[in-house]
């Protein structure tokens, strides 16, 4: 796709968020520790420096965004890769056509790979050469981490930029501008009451596109120019919390449940008052594991130097999945309270639970 021959922009019946993008880096909301004045990317765009860049973040935290706004500011021909839909036979095609363009009207080619994780080795290998020559500046977008899921070679000479969730600030923005603008809803003359613009805020947590998708659903079920909380209640879907269970957001989940559980003074308070006489056995033989898992699960990822005070043991996911099903399961309601504290896997807690027999 060139950026100047065909700008999906300018349809009016394109998305609203895709009607909305930046069309230039003032025009970008949120990223200010990459686009604000004086900030890395900026100078790279407004000296037109731009070497090849992965931009690792959220959905809906603007990588697209910000690859066409340096198209566009560059005046790079822009190019979309699709690892579905095309194959090494295209990268050629292009990298001919990136060549000619760069011979003939020293024009630079762009190619934006979205989703770059989902190429496979080879895919990747297949850029190699054309980045190291400078035929084509590659940028990539991802959610996931590059150090896992880019080739080392091809990582080696990009610019990784990481994106972080946009705040409320940042989203209300986004909201006002699409409510005054002619591209957005301008001419509609929308009304957003305060309460529905502080729930899309809220309920579209730091993604831009959501935000936008919400406001525009809501204005076309509202009756008259009035979007009122009710109609945005309406227009959302329970969006689904961030989690793959084999990536990087697994090992966050994991590490903040464990901090809350280590910082938590009123859970361990509940926990102690629910262990009162009155209860009765199968109440009490509830208490007693969650007291363990509670314990247990204050441990691992290294974390217990920095809220106990001890030395602290790395223990992976997986065992810690399974000692927290074995203690739910009633497998070790056997053992003393005392063995799962100050441990590591759930093989330590046996251990300790016969020490402490011993004594």
């Amino acid at each position: 796709m060139d950026l100047f021959e065909h700008n999906s922009q300018e349809s009016p019946d394109a998305p609203l968020a895709e009607r909305m993008r930046p069309r230039s880096i003032d025009e970008v909301v949120g990223q200010q520790h990459l686009v604000g004045p004086g900030k890395p990317l900026r100078r790279l765009i407004e000296t037109d420096r731009i070497s090849s860049l992965i931009f690792w973040g959220p959905p809906g935290t603007g990588k697209t965004t910000l690859a066409q706004v340096i198209a566009h500011t560059t005046r790079s021909h822009f190019v979309s890769f699709s690892a579905v839909l095309q194959g090494v036979k295209d990268v050629r095609e292009i990298v001919a056509k990136a060549r000619e363009d760069k011979a003939y009207h020293g024009r630079k080619t762009l190619l934006f790979i979205d989703e770059i994780h989902r190429f496979n080795k080879a895919q990747q290998d297949a850029f190699l050469p054309h980045v190291e020559r400078g035929d084509i500046i590659l940028i990539g977008a991802t959610t996931e981490n590059p150090s896992f899921e880019v080739n080392a070679a091809l990582l080696s000479r990009s610019r990784v930029f990481v994106l972080h969730p946009l705040d409320a600030e940042a989203i209300g923005a986004l909201l006002r501008r699409a409510l005054s603008d002619p591209r957005g809803l301008g001419e509609r003359g929308i009304d957003l009451e305060q309460e529905a613009f502080d729930f899309i805020v809220e309920s579209a947590d730091g993604d831009a596109r959501a935000a936008l998708n919400a406001l525009e659903v809501a204005s076309l079920s509202a009756e008259g120019h009035v979007l009122t909380r009710a109609h945005v209640a309406e227009s959302l879907q329970k969006k689904p919390l961030l989690y793959d269970k084999g990536g990087e957001e697994h090992y966050n989940v994991a590490r903040a449940v464990q901090g809350t559980l280590q910082r938590y003074k009123e859970l361990r308070d509940i926990i102690a008052i629910l262990g009162m006489d009155e209860l009765s056995e199968e109440d009490r033989l509830t208490v007693s594991r969650a007291r363990k898992i509670q314990r247990f699960l204050s441990q691992p990822f290294h974390v217990a130097a920095q809220f106990t005070g001890s030395e602290g043991k790395f223990v992976s996911v997986a065992d810690t999945v399974r000692g927290f099903r074995e203690i739910l399961d009633g497998k070790h309601d056997d053992l003393p309270e005392q063995a799962f504290y100050m441990v590591g896997g759930i093989e330590e807690v046996i251990e300790k639970a016969k020490r402490l027999s011993e004594d």
